[in-house]
Formats: structure tokens, sequence, C-alpha cells
């Protein structure tokens, strides 16, 4: 599911693009701790949760997504950070 990048023109006649989603999820996908390679998708390079506003998920799948990898987090399951370089 591609969403099409619109464009809008300010007042200044500069032009901007809409970003799209970069990962999908379906509206009514089931988000668990158990689901390591799901909860990796939304997972940085150093073990940070992506934004929703980059993910592009809605409201509630993030916080659902976040209480996941919390509880993997706590179980050991997924890292819970890296050591920076």
């Amino acid at each position: 599911m591609v969403k099409k990048t619109k464009t809008f023109v300010r007042r200044n006649r500069t032009r901007i693009k809409k970003r799209s989603a970069k990962y999908t999820l379906a509206p009514d996908a089931n988000i668990e701790y158990k689901d390591l390679a799901l909860l990796q998708k939304y997972l940085t390079d150093r073990a940070k949760i992506v934004s929703r506003r980059i993910s592009g998920i809605t409201g509630k799948q993030q916080r659902n997504l976040s209480v996941s990898v919390k509880r993997a987090r706590y179980l050991g399951l997924l890292p819970s950070g890296s050591v920076k370089k």
C-alpha cells in the first residue's frame, strides 16, 4: 500500500512535499511483544522506537507498539540500547 505524495504551495510560493509512510501496518494488525520481527522494524540501529510521524502508523498503534517494545525489553527479547561509538 503506497501512498502518493502531494505537493502544497505556501503563500511565498515554495513547494512542500508531503511525507509518505516508510512503513505500512494493517489497521487491524495485532502488535505483541512476541513478534520480534515486527518490533525490530520499528526500532532504529540504536534500539530507539521510531516516532509516529516517521513510521506513519496511527496513535493507537504507536501506543501499543511502545508497550510491546517495553515488555520485550523487560523480558530480554530486545536490546534496551546500544553503546555509543
